[in-house]
């Protein structure tokens, strides 16, 4: 998966998000409850698996995302980017200062190693 790679270095923090609906608007934070912090090794271990997610052919479920990631600078701020993932449809819609168009929907297999290796960490992190 293609993550925006000056946004990939510079984030600092990850925020897990158990997202309980969807934004009313395009580029808006998706609803939800922040279940856990990642940072330093913990953040880079993250992105790194989002980063070998191979592609996959869309699925149509309705897009309906149970978990995201909002990846932040140092200054903590903005957002650098948020990545909404839905496991039945393979899909992972992103925004943020960072995220160039081309990159904003991107197809995901949910079934390879890194893709379960992520599902375990976020549920892992959901109390």
């Amino acid at each position: 998966m293609q993550l925006p790679a000056g946004a990939v270095v510079a984030t600092v923090l990850i925020e897990v998000v158990r997202i309980s609906a969807l934004p009313t608007e395009r580029g808006v934070p998706y609803p939800g409850r922040v279940v856990a912090h990642w940072t330093g090794s913990e953040a880079a271990e993250a992105l790194t698996l989002i980063e070998m997610l191979p592609g996959s052919e869309q699925h149509r479920c309705g897009f309906s995302p149970g978990w995201s990631i909002r990846a932040y600078e140092d200054s903590l701020d903005l957002a650098l980017f948020e990545a909404a993932f839905c496991f039945r449809c393979h899909e992972v819609r992103m925004h943020g200062t960072v995220v160039p168009p081309v990159s904003a929907t991107q197809f995901f297999d949910p079934d390879t190693p890194s893709a379960q290796a992520l599902l375990a960490r976020v549920r892992a992190a959901t109390p």
